[in-house]
């Protein structure tokens, strides 16, 4: 018999810990697309300096473990450099995880993207140019748009990987829904209701992420590109 009373007796823990997850996915999510976006524009840009970064940035960060992007955060720009975002460590460490993990999706997001790119059709860049717009704007008034919406359904796979990521967080400090359920495992009373634990916090990701791939899968058929 699985005991199900420390789960319930500690329900509110819990949905404090989805609720951190979420603000970390939600606001990350915002700034990786930022971050991808940038990217992938230096990737495809003219200026080989630009190509270099953008390229550099995306292959170090793509295969650099992710718990060992956030202890470079927490520990190494928190900790050694003293750097930080307020008196309140919760909040520092918040902003922390959420930069870690947007720098480490936006990397995704930038391939993504760039693939997008390549979609779009050679002779709209030209025309682009012979009516005199720059690149910045081609890129941005006409490539772009394009880009995205041939993009949308590997980028919800891209924010879901992300959503799940938001479990290793707990190696910036942050709590989030895998951490609070970890602290909850250590206490005597879990001993037996441990399996509950597991199936309640699987079940509240799910939550979270299916409505994502469904709404994405809604979005690109929504938005598909005739070509």
């Amino acid at each position: 018999m699985f005991d199900f009373g420390p789960f319930f007796d500690n329900f509110d823990e819990i949905l404090n810990g989805f609720w951190g997850t979420v603000k970390l996915a939600a606001v990350s999510a915002v700034l990786s697309l930022l971050i991808g976006t940038v990217l992938a524009s230096f990737r495809v840009a003219p200026v080989p300096l630009l190509r270099v970064l953008g390229t550099a940035y995306v292959n170090v960060v793509r295969n650099t473990p992710l718990t060992l992007v956030l202890l470079m955060c927490s520990l190494g720009l928190n900790d050694v450099l003293a750097l930080t975002f307020s008196d309140n460590p919760g909040t520092t460490y918040y902003w922390w995880a959420v930069l870690g993990l947007s720098g480490y999706t936006g990397a995704f997001v930038c391939e993504s993207l760039r693939a997008g790119i390549n979609t779009v059709p050679l002779g709209q860049a030209e025309a682009a140019r012979s009516i005199g717009l720059t690149f910045t704007q081609s890129l941005r008034i006409i490539i772009l748009p394009q880009a995205f919406r041939a993009v949308i359904a590997p980028l919800g796979s891209v924010f879901i990987a992300m959503i799940k990521n938001t479990t290793v967080a707990s190696a910036a400090s942050y709590a989030e829904a895998a951490a609070a359920m970890k602290s909850l495992l250590d206490l005597p009373s879990f001993t037996s209701g441990a399996l509950p634990l597991f199936i309640g916090v699987a079940i509240g990701f799910m939550i979270l992420t299916l409505p994502t791939g469904f709404f994405f899968g809604w979005l690109h058929k929504r938005m598909a590109v005739a070509r």
